[in-house]
């Protein structure tokens, strides 16, 4: 009797049932395995992937902020240089003569006289040359501010670069002028123009028709 569950035991184990039920279960166990695997890992990868499209979406964020001040650009720059060209042509001189002429009617308008009137031409830029006017001025100080201020707003851009008194006598005032306008560097050169001398160069030697200007008044 004792050898009979041995034998069934046996059996059991010669059973090709049986271990077709042991091999059927270690796969099982197997994908389970694989399965939760998987899973952590896909868990992962999904989490690394959330991070990794939050922080593409505040780049691209950062760049469109960072590229929105460029957006039109080349309409602004168009914009810009039709405006520098409105301005060229119609502020500014087209040669020597208009320069002189202007000055003269001025100056006739506010009811001045001018002497020692030098003009000079600096060096040649890209785009426009500046041209220097240096001159004495007699006449009453209204009639002096009324050509300061005509220079200053008038449709040819001039830029009042210093005045310095000369003397004064009763109501009449001698100042010195330095005004400066400027011409297209080919204009400029055709108008034969001297070179503007550099800071310094000639001012202790002025012309004997205006006294020497005192020290202490530059820049009224």
């Amino acid at each position: 009797m004792s050898d009979r569950p041995t034998s069934t035991w046996r059996e059991h184990l010669a059973s090709p049932l049986t271990w077709h039920y042991i091999g059927f279960t270690l796969v099982l166990l197997l994908v389970i395995g694989l399965a939760v695997r998987f899973a952590l890992d896909w868990a992962a990868i999904s989490g690394r992937s959330a991070d990794s499209m939050d922080g593409k979406q505040f780049q691209f964020k950062a760049l469109d902020l960072e590229t929105a001040p460029l957006r039109g650009l080349d309409k602004r720059v168009d914009e810009t240089r039709n405006q520098i060209q409105t301005f060229y042509a119609k502020r500014i001189p087209a040669n020597y003569s208009a320069i002189a002429t202007r000055i003269g009617e001025l100056q006739v308008k506010a009811g001045v006289r001018l002497t020692r009137v030098q003009y000079t031409q600096g060096p040649p830029g890209s785009d426009l040359t500046d041209i220097a006017m240096d001159a004495g001025i007699s006449g009453g100080y209204p009639q002096i501010m009324r050509l300061v201020n005509a220079l200053e707003r008038d449709q040819t851009f001039f830029v009042i670069r210093a005045m310095s008194l000369t003397g004064q006598q009763g109501g009449m005032v001698n100042l010195r002028l330095r005004v400066s306008t400027w011409l297209r560097p080919a204009d400029a050169a055709a108008s034969g123009l001297p070179p503007t001398p550099a800071p310094g160069i000639g001012d202790s030697s002025p012309s004997p028709s205006a006294p020497p200007p005192p020290a202490g008044k530059e820049g009224l």
